[in-house]
Order: C-alpha cells, then structure tokens, then sequence
C-alpha cells in the first residue's frame, strides 16, 4: 500500500491570500501547501479521501490517472468543494465510482451536490458517485477500511483505519471507543492544526499528547496553517514529522 500527501493544508491554503508572514513568503516548497487530501494506493486501484477544492492541480501533479473510489470524512467545504473535478476521470474511463462516509455526511454530500449522485435530468451530465453510508468496517478493493468517528469542535466527522494506517483530519478529540480502533499503529496522519489552540482541531501540543498515547511507529502532522513552517520540523520529537505535499508513505 501506497499513501500520497496530496494536501497537507488547511482551509485558506498555504501561502495564504493577502498574507506577508515568512511562511507565506517562504522559497521552501514544503510550505506550500494545498487543502488536506490524500491518495491511497493498492494492486493497481487508487482512493481518494476527500475532495479538495485543489484537487485539480493536485491530480495534475502526481499525475493521477484515475480513481476508484472516494472516503469522505465530513462535509466542510475544504474537503469536498472540488468534487466536481472527478468529472475529468470520468469523461475518460466512463465509469461512476463508489464514495464511503458517515449517514450525515453522505446525506449532506447528496443534498447539496444531488447532481453529482444524478447526473442532470436531461442527460448533459452522467452521474459521477455512487453514495454508501457506512458505520462500521468494510472491504474495499482489497482493503480493511474502518471508519473512526471522531469530535470536530462542535460537529463530527470521520478518521479512517486502512491496515495498521490511520489517517485522522480535522479533530479536535477522539471518543474513547475510538482509540480501541487507534491501537498498533504503524503509521498515524492526524490534525496538528497550529501552536495556538483552536476550537475545532487539534493544535500541535494537543496532537503529540495524542500521538504519546497512541504511541504509533510513526506520526505526520497534517491539516497545517501558515503559522508552521516545515523548517520547524526539529521542534519535533522523535519519530514524528510535518506533512507536506506529494509526501509518499510506503
């Protein structure tokens, strides 16, 4: 199995618009940085969690030739709002791929982008998603996917378990039934927003508490502002890291 950092940023991006920090400003080309999003990939087929409003430019730049199938992990607009981009996959392969995520989310996702689950009445446009609700574990395209609810401020929203990888975006707490799922990891993805704390996702303090008790092989933060610089790395403990985009774990 192969993940791919296909964003590590978070809802404004990184460089910001209008901003003039040294993040923003920065020659380093980790600190540039698009919404949260990654790639999983296995025998040949290719998941996509979420939809960044940067996924274009995303699938240009690994040069994603298709996908498979969507995890979604909430409805936030920085994680779905480049939906429409499957559109390119699909006037190629022809194909309506399957999506996974919670009741809410999937509803939400069919209320407010029905045609991408329709396609258009008079036929213009094909139907580009296949919705599923999921609560507990399911197979898909050769892999264990458990879904881990998760606390997201004041709204849920899902991590996902695939083997011993977890992938835990926009949090800000995880239920106790949810660690259970959380145990002998390998590797850990997870929010670590920024230094200061915020409402509704984990700052980094807050990530490494959970990454001490979760105690994985390894730890990537992810879904990071301008007020990180990828430079910052050796504030880092051992055997933990910041993302960044087109970052490959085997």
């Amino acid at each position: 199995m192969k993940i791919t950092i296909l964003g590590c940023g978070t809802s404004t991006g990184v460089p910001m618009v209008g901003c003039d920090c040294r993040v923003c400003n920065s020659a380093d080309p980790k600190d540039n940085r698009t919404r949260a999003s990654i790639l999983i990939e296995t025998s040949g087929s290719r998941i996509l969690v979420d939809t960044s409003p940067d996924l274009r430019l995303q699938s240009l730049r690994e040069k994603i030739p298709g996908i498979d199938a969507v995890l979604f992990t909430h409805t936030h607009a920085d994680h779905v709002n480049g939906i429409d981009d499957l559109r390119g996959f699909y006037l190629i392969h022809r194909r309506t791929v399957p999506c996974y995520g919670s009741q809410e989310t999937i509803e939400a996702l069919c209320r407010k982008h029905s045609y991408i689950f329709t396609g258009a009445q008079n036929g213009a446009y094909a139907p580009l998603l296949e919705p599923h609700a999921v609560s507990g574990h399911f197979r898909l395209l050769g892999l264990m996917i458990q879904p881990v609810p998760l606390i997201h401020g004041y709204s849920p929203s899902t991590g996902y378990r695939i083997g011993n990888t977890a992938y835990l975006t926009d949090c800000s707490g995880i239920p106790d039934t949810s660690h259970a799922l959380l145990e002998n990891l390998d590797v850990l993805i997870m929010d670590g927003l920024r230094y200061k704390p915020h409402p509704s996702h984990f700052n980094i303090e807050e990530a490494l508490h959970v990454v001490s008790q979760l105690k994985p092989g390894r730890a990537i933060l992810t879904h990071l502002t301008h007020e990180v610089a990828y430079s910052d790395k050796s504030r880092l403990p051992r055997g933990v890291e910041f993302a960044y985009d087109g970052m490959v774990i085997d």
